[in-house]
């Protein structure tokens, strides 16, 4: 497939302090085959005003209410027209000016490609580091849905998807309906491509507490749904002891990016 389109998908909420970057980095991308959608939730800050200020580099925006995150990146799904689909959230950039160009030089026709991510800091937006070196995931050299029983191993923003594998993103989960949507891609995939490339930086943002019990209590389910309760329950003793030995490696609290 040479060539092929790819869509990049932002979705935005009140996110007038980092959409800036990440318009910039799609506009950027030397990669020209390329369409960007934004799907804005009705935010009540300046982030309409950056759209609209940008709207000749877009194919597609909407700005209206509602159900949540994965709602709205459903709605991205829905516009998108490429053979490729990637999610670039607000405040998160491609690696290099280059990345696509370099993703689309394999000329695999992969349906998956994959690579690590590069995670900076909210406030100071500096780099802390590779994702695969600095939280407990590991990013494997052949990435498998059942590499997922430990959690999510791969960012989602360094994970580009043939758009005729992707599914809608399941609205009974609220904070991690990512994880589900990933596996439920890799199911379908038969090709996926370790790019050996960083293809994003990802903002770090925090959780309430509230969030993150929410969060973990979805993802147990999502895992317990696809791998079954024993060994569910196995895989979890597993994350929690990976995450306490890292901990202690590290000297850092890292369960919050387990």
């Amino acid at each position: 497939m040479p060539s092929p389109k790819i869509s990049i998908i932002t979705i935005t909420y009140n996110a007038e302090k980092h959409l800036e970057r990440t318009l910039k980095s799609v506009i950027l991308q030397t990669y020209t085959n390329k369409e960007y959608i934004i799907i804005d939730g009705n935010s009540t800050d300046g982030t309409l005003a950056i759209i609209k200020r940008n709207a000749h580099y877009l194919d597609y925006w909407i700005s209206e209410p509602d159900k949540g995150l994965y709602d709205a990146m459903n709605k991205g799904l829905a516009q998108a027209t490429g053979d490729y689909v990637v999610f670039m959230n607000a405040g998160d950039t491609f690696y290099e000016d280059t990345t696509l160009e370099k993703v689309f030089a394999l000329n695999a026709d992969a349906d998956v490609y994959y690579g690590d991510a590069m995670i900076i800091a909210e406030n100071s937006l500096q780099p802390l580091g590779l994702r695969s070196q600095i939280t407990p995931h590991c990013l494997p050299e052949r990435l498998s849905w059942k590499d997922l029983r430990k959690g999510l191993v791969v960012c989602h923003q360094a994970f580009i998807v043939k758009k005729s594998i992707c599914e809608p993103y399941d609205l009974t989960y609220t904070l991690s309906a990512d994880i589900d949507w990933v596996i439920r891609v890799l199911q379908k995939a038969t090709n996926v491509v370790n790019t050996q490339e960083i293809i994003a930086t990802y903002l770090l943002g925090g959780l309430t507490t509230q969030k993150r019990n929410i969060s973990l209590q979805e993802r147990y389910r999502i895992l317990q749904k696809h791998f079954g309760f024993l060994p569910n329950l196995f895989n979890h003793i597993q994350i929690a002891f990976r995450g306490l030995l890292f901990a202690l490696r590290n000297k850092k609290n890292y369960w919050k990016n387990m």
